[in-house]
């Protein structure tokens, strides 16, 4: 088995571990003043650290960095190894946002584009998930958009050639599961974020999403 782990200047850190009989996977770790050590930024650990200071660790809020790209401006760039979601801005810049991905065996890579975009959407959980999940199996037929809708405030609905691919960039009601692989598939945001997202984003927009390891691969 073979591990490598690579931390930020800001206090997080990507730990890659791989073997040969499973596809790679990237797990976050964040630094802890009070012990001096790197931990494990697992769902445990998310949500007391949310309960405690009612937000994402800085790494994961929105801010505007450094960031080189042929890409042009308007263009999604997300790194689901490292949970960001980087929109390009003219002037080799990008708004960078924290993200929640797919969680083992639901990563996915691949280029596609946003196909529609829906304020407050409703969510109707695909038949896979129907089958799989009783509590999805509720809202077979379309949950209402609101508070307690798991796409929270706003959906960028992802397509690959015209085709909804079931994947959406979303919001969330679980603001601690940023950092973590822990969704279904679809790339979530706090609801603040996705917001400001949504406004910046026109239809139509190129999503490039890059994941080691992925378990699919989308428009390639």
């Amino acid at each position: 088995m073979r591990k490598a782990t690579k931390r930020t200047a800001l206090g997080l850190a990507v730990v890659m571990t791989a073997s040969l009989a499973s596809a790679q996977a990237f797990k976050t770790e964040i630094y802890d003043p009070t012990i001096k050590k790197w931990v494990a930024y697992n769902q445990d650990q998310a949500v007391r650290y949310y309960r405690k200071n009612g937000r994402t660790p800085e790494e994961f809020r929105r801010q505007l960095v450094d960031f080189r790209t042929a890409e042009k401006p308007g263009t999604i760039i997300i790194d689901g190894n490292r949970h960001f979601l980087y929109l390009v801005q003219p002037d080799f810049k990008a708004i960078r946002y924290g993200i929640g991905v797919g969680r083992d065996g639901f990563g996915w890579a691949g280029i596609v584009q946003v196909g529609r975009k829906s304020e407050w959407p409703v969510w109707t959980p695909p038949a896979e998930m129907v089958a799989r999940d009783p509590e999805a199996a509720k809202w077979k037929n379309g949950m209402p958009g609101g508070e307690n809708n798991p796409l929270g405030a706003r959906a960028m609905y992802l397509y690959d050639k015209g085709k909804d691919t079931i994947y959406r960039i979303h919001g969330t009601i679980h603001p601690w599961s940023i950092g973590l692989n822990i969704s279904s598939g679809c790339i979530r945001m706090v609801n603040e974020d996705i917001i400001d997202l949504y406004q910046r984003v026109d239809v139509g927009a190129k999503v490039i999403v890059l994941m080691q390891g992925a378990a699919l691969y989308k428009g390639v």
